[in-house]
C-alpha cells in the first residue's frame, strides 16, 4: 500500500468515526432537550462529513490537499466558540477526539500547533470558570491525550521515512538508486516545462569494469564504486541529484542546467576522475553522455534513452570521453 493510499484510507477512517460519534452525541442531546449542543452536534458532523467526501475527491492529494487544515479548523474554532457562549462544562471532553483527529489527518506540525490554539483557551476558561481540581483533571487529560497521540504519530512518521529511504537508496553507496530515479526526473520534466527553465541529465559509465573486475576482483570494484560515488557528491552542486544504475553506472539530473553548463559539468567529472588516484584499482576513467530537454521531451524514458546512447557513441570514441546529444531547441 502506498502512503497516499494509507491516508486516505486513515483520513476516510478517522472522519467517518468521527461523525458517526458527533452525530450519536447530537441524537442524545436532541433527545435529551438539550438543542444547543445539538445544533453544535449537527454542525460539527457536517463538517466531518464533509471531510469524508473532500477525502474522496483528492484522494490523490492527501500528501498535500489544504482542505484537511480548513475543515479542522472550523471543527476546533466551533468547539472553542461554544464553550465561550454555552457555559456547558460537558463539552470540554469533545474536545479529547478533536484532538486525536487534528494528529491523524494533519502534518505532525500543523496538527500541534492547531491543538495548542484549541488547548491553551480551554485551559483558560476552565481555570477561571471551574474549581482548581476539576479544571486541572480536564486540562492534564486533555494534554496527555495530545502527548500519547503526537508520540505515536511521530513514530510512524519516523518509520515511514526510514522505510522510504531504505526503498529509495543504495545501502552500499548512499546514493538514490534507479528505483527512485523515474519518478523525480518526472516531476523535473514537469517542473522544467511550467518553469520554462533548462534541464540536462548526464548517464556515467566506468570503463573497462569487466576488466577491472577480473582483475581486481569483486571487491576492488565495490570499492571503486563507492569512492566514485563520494567524489561525485564532492563535485556536483546543491540541487544536483545522482543515481546508482548498476555496478558500474551512475545518473545524474541537473535542474536548470542549459547545453553550456552540462558540458562544463561532464568535463569536470571526466577529468577530475582521470586524474584522481584510486585505492586498489589506481588509476581509472568513465565515459559520460549528455543532453537536455527539448521541447517534445516529456517522459523520462525520452531523456534516458538520449543520455544512454550519448554515453554509448562516447564509448564508442575512446574511453575517458564526454559526448553530448541535443535535444530539440527551446522556444524561448
Amino acid at each position: 500500500m502506498t502512503e497516499t493510499r494509507l491516508r486516505t484510507w486513515t483520513h476516510s477512517v478517522g472522519y467517518s468515526l468521527a461523525t458517526l460519534f458527533i452525530f450519536t452525541l447530537a441524537l442524545q442531546n436532541l433527545r435529551y432537550g438539550f438543542y444547543e449542543l445539538f445544533y453544535l452536534a449537527a454542525g460539527m458532523a457536517a463538517l466531518t462529513l464533509a471531510g469524508v467526501a473532500y477525502t474522496f475527491l483528492c484522494r490523490r492529494h492527501q500528501l498535500s490537499a489544504p482542505g484537511h487544515l480548513a475543515i479542522l479548523s472550523g471543527l476546533n474554532s466551533g468547539l472553542l466558540a461554544a464553550m465561550l457562549t454555552m457555559n456547558s462544562t460537558g463539552i470540554t471532553h469533545w474536545a479529547m477526539p478533536l484532538l486525536v483527529l487534528n494528529l491523524l489527518i494533519l502534518p505532525l506540525r500543523q496538527a500541534l500547533t492547531l491543538s495548542l490554539l484549541l488547548i491553551i483557551p480551554m485551559a483558560i476558561l476552565l481555570f477561571t470558570q471551574q474549581p482548581l481540581a476539576d479544571a486541572l483533571t480536564a486540562v492534564s487529560g486533555l494534554l496527555i491525550v495530545l502527548t500519547v497521540t503526537a508520540l505515536y504519530i511521530w513514530h510512524y512518521d519516523h518509520m515511514a521515512q526510514s522505510a522510504e529511504d531504505l526503498a529509495i537508496t543504495d545501502p552500499v553507496t548512499g546514493a538514490h538508486n534507479a528505483r527512485f530515479l523515474d519518478e523525480t526526473l518526472q516531476k523535473e520534466i514537469s517542473r522544467a516545462i511550467s518553469t520554462g527553465h533548462s534541464l540536462s541529465v548526464i548517464n556515467l559509465t566506468i570503463d573497462y569494469a569487466d576488466e577491472a573486475a577480473d582483475l581486481h576482483g569483486k571487491p576492488g570494484m565495490q570499492g571503486l564504486f563507492c569512492n566514485m560515488t563520494q567524489h561525485l557528491f564532492g563535485v556536483i552542486r546543491a540541487g544536483d541529484t545522482l543515481y546508482t544504475l548498476n555496478d558500474s553506472e551512475f545518473f545524474l539530473i541537473l535542474p536548470f542546467t542549459p547545453e553550456e553548463g552540462v558540458r562544463v559539468i561532464s568535463e569536470r567529472i571526466r577529468r577530475t576522475i582521470a586524474e584522481s588516484q584510486w585505492p586498489m584499482i589506481g588509476k581509472a576513467t568513465v565515459s559520460l553522455g549528455c543532453t537536455t530537454r527539448g521541447n517534445n521531451d516529456t517522459r523520462t524514458d525520452t531523456l534516458r534513452k538520449r543520455a544512454h546512447q550519448a554515453m554509448l557513441e562516447a564509448r564508442r570514441r575512446g574511453a575517458d570521453s564526454a559526448w553530448f546529444t541535443p535535444g530539440e531547441t527551446l522556444r524561448t
